[in-house]
């Protein structure tokens, strides 16, 4: 199929994108990797009237290291990831969670950006990076934010994203040291999304944990972060 039909622009510089976002209306789509948007417009459950292609705007590029953070541009492709030495020195668990992702041919393309205003519940991103210390940063015309990712996603598939905003900058805090990551999921063919998935970091003393993270995917609406609180459900006779 193919998709209805659209404006296209191609901004080079992140000003004129937002602005284009902006006047372009609340339809207008930012374009990335386009691994999700561009399959929803072919079956007609996006009908975008203007995508703003962000490829060229090489400010939401590159994977660096800040204040004991990594972060990642918005158009910074999975396989960059993926290849990337920073990610394998310092967030693993990042590394784990890519052998999952898809297949090399869409990780060649998607976004983790993408994956994360996309908000499927199904997604390894969102579930991963739950795990860390993870922030989401948002600019509009004239604007930005930044946020905890467990408040950017607020149900399938909805965000914190406003009218003319896209999201620029994903951020994660490096794991203390001792300690180590891990990121399984259940699929019924490689490549799938997850009928299930589980997201851990461990932060170790000696021979026992200081801290643990636990994220669980695919279990409802968005991510779940586990938390310390132990509930008891009574069986019915």
């Amino acid at each position: 199929m193919k998709p209805p039909p659209f404006q296209y622009h191609a901004p080079t510089t992140l000003r004129e994108a937002l602005e284009l976002l902006d006047s372009e209306g609340p339809d207008a789509k930012p374009l990335a990797g386009g691994q999700s948007l561009i399959p929803m417009m072919n079956l007609r459950l996006a009908w975008p009237p203007t995508l703003v292609d962000v490829n060229r705007v090489h400010e939401l590029g590159g994977v660096r290291l800040e204040a004991g953070r990594l972060c990642v541009g918005a158009i910074v492709r999975q396989l960059e990831l993926e290849r990337s030495e920073l990610v394998r020195e310092h967030c693993p668990l990042l590394g784990e969670a890519l052998r999952f992702v898809g297949h090399p041919a869409t990780r060649a393309r998607g976004t983790v950006a993408g994956s994360l205003a996309h908000a499927d519940p199904a997604g390894d991103w969102p579930t991963a990076l739950m795990t860390l210390d993870t922030t989401v940063t948002i600019a509009g015309r004239g604007t930005s934010r930044t946020m905890p990712l467990a408040d950017f996603i607020v149900d399938a598939y909805t965000t914190r994203l406003g009218a003319g905003e896209m999201v620029t900058q994903i951020s994660v805090g490096v794991p203390p040291r001792p300690g180590g990551g891990a990121y399984v999921k259940f699929e019924k063919r490689a490549g799938d999304f997850a009928v299930a998935s589980v997201g851990v970091q461990l932060t170790l003393d000696g021979d026992r944990c200081r801290g643990v993270a636990i994220s669980l995917g695919a279990v409802g609406a968005t991510p779940i972060r586990a938390s310390a609180e132990r509930r008891t459900a009574k069986l019915p006779p």
